[in-house]
């Protein structure tokens, strides 16, 4: 394995330490993991590049659900204001506090990834009928 000298500022390495002593592991051994699951982690990211604005977070279900960047607001939200009441991309905007950009990038986001939206809006269909007998 090659060797990377390293230089990590001191109250980073000072952190890194003590959770490499937790853990029972040398530093090295430390940085080498946590790089590893970073890596991973980045490897699983399902963000799509085309659209920016658009990110994923995991419920409490742990099922990622895309939505508008830095808001929460749910793409699936703008899609049923717009598909089903017929709001304007304005409009839409006004409602949720947010940039008539944003509204349009879910919107494109939403004709590029339906078959993933749809499924969103059929479970949550299902699980609202459940809920309700």
């Amino acid at each position: 394995m090659a060797r990377y000298p390293l230089k990590l500022p001191q109250q980073l390495k000072q952190e890194a330490e003590v959770w490499a002593k937790r853990q029972g592991v040398s530093l090295n051994q430390f940085i080498l993991w946590a790089t590893a699951e970073k890596v991973g982690a980045l490897s699983q990211q399902l963000d799509d590049p085309k659209y920016p604005q658009i990110t994923y977070h995991r419920g409490a279900s742990g099922t990622p659900t895309p939505v508008i960047r830095g808001t929460g607001v749910r793409v699936q939200a703008v899609v049923i204001a717009h598909e089903k009441w017929g709001m304007a991309a304005d409009e839409i905007a006004v409602e949720y506090g947010l940039t008539k950009r944003q509204i349009e990038e879910a919107l494109a986001f939403y004709v590029s990834h339906r078959a993933e939206i749809d499924a969103h809006l059929e479970r949550d269909a299902r699980l609202a009928r459940e809920a309700h007998g």
